[in-house]
């Protein structure tokens, strides 16, 4: 059974309002959950058996100016840990993990890095890498290429452009077009989402982050193309992170250069699975790993590791229901 995913709400000192849901475990140890781009909070729903099992207590937020959340005039991502940290507090969490999906990777990073204290651990998943500090982007989506030159080129014609295609991309998509969207897609992510179910979440949190304004997801897009503001190398707790090497959207070898970045780092390179397949087929294995996630190594003491299929280790990963 799927939780209810109607909006909670957090009012912060600042004013903002942050919607919220929580799933899994309510007594359990407390995860939170950073979304993609775009997309919103309720991408964590098809986490809520997998979380349950491993006793954890998934608690995920729209980000600011994203589906429910109220938009401040400016962002970077440097603002998200004080957010997170008033957040927790009202929630009555002292000690946590972090997990991010796709575009919620720079906010799991940048969590692990501010709270050393707090922080138990992290989890990127099909993780966004510091786009701004790659001599080479050629291994990004050429979609996100061509939005990223044109960005620099000129900046309003990009906002424009979301805004254009805002009513569009709020619209249902009838279930006839499904397969042409799935054209589009590599293999492993086009044989996950032929799971109607799966097509659903995707589809319904890309929409959801469109419900607040097209600026706000705007917004949320520039921050991938500034500095992250931290180091990596600074980070001080365990992460993990997992990549499909299917992945088209961010192709692994940037996970691999990340990840050899972060102290005492594991990496977790699954054969078969893509960007979107990744989170919702191996939900199992992540939030396992999360739950046995060692103490972090010395610098240089960082330990690869390339999984033929998760399913060897912790046995069938797709039932996140």
């Amino acid at each position: 059974m799927v939780p209810s995913d109607a909006p909670r709400f957090l009012e912060l000192a600042s004013g903002l309002r942050l919607a919220w849901n929580e799933f899994g475990a309510p007594e359990g140890d407390a995860v939170f959950f950073c979304h993609g781009w775009p997309g919103s909070r309720r991408q964590a729903t098809r986490l809520d058996a997998a979380a349950k099992e491993f006793g954890f207590r998934l608690i995920s937020f729209d980000r600011p100016g994203i589906a429910h959340s109220s938009r401040p005039a400016e962002r970077t991502l440097q603002d998200w840990p004080p957010m997170l940290a008033e957040a927790a507090d009202r929630l009555g969490v002292d000690r946590f993990h972090i997990i991010g999906v796709s575009g919620g990777g720079p906010y799991a990073l940048i969590s692990a890095w501010a709270f050393p204290e707090r922080a138990l651990g992290a989890a990127t998943v099909c993780g966004a890498p510091p786009i701004a500090d790659l001599p080479d982007r050629s291994q990004l989506l050429l979609a996100y290429r061509a939005l990223i030159g044109l960005h620099k080129a000129n900046r309003q014609s990009v906002r424009w452009f979301f805004r254009a295609v805002r009513p569009w991309v709020r619209l249902p998509l009838p279930r006839p077009l499904r397969p042409l969207a799935l054209n589009i897609l590599s293999g492993s992510d086009a044989e996950a989402l032929r799971d109607p179910v799966i097509f659903d979440t995707c589809y319904e949190t890309f929409r959801d982050a469109w419900l607040g304004s097209a600026d706000g997801v705007f917004a949320d897009a520039e921050i991938y193309v500034q500095p992250w503001g931290f180091a990596p190398e600074d980070i001080k707790v365990p992460v993990q992170i997992w990549h499909g090497r299917d992945d088209r959207n961010f192709r692994w070898p940037l996970a691999e250069a990340l990840a050899q970045r972060i102290p005492g780092a594991r990496l977790r390179v699954i054969e078969g699975e893509g960007h979107f397949s990744l989170p919702f087929r191996q939900a199992r294995a992540i939030l396992g790993e999360l739950r046995n996630q060692a103490p972090v190594l010395k610098p240089g003491q960082g330990e690869t590791a390339l999984l033929e299929r998760a399913t060897e280790s912790h046995g069938s990963n797709t039932d996140v229901d």
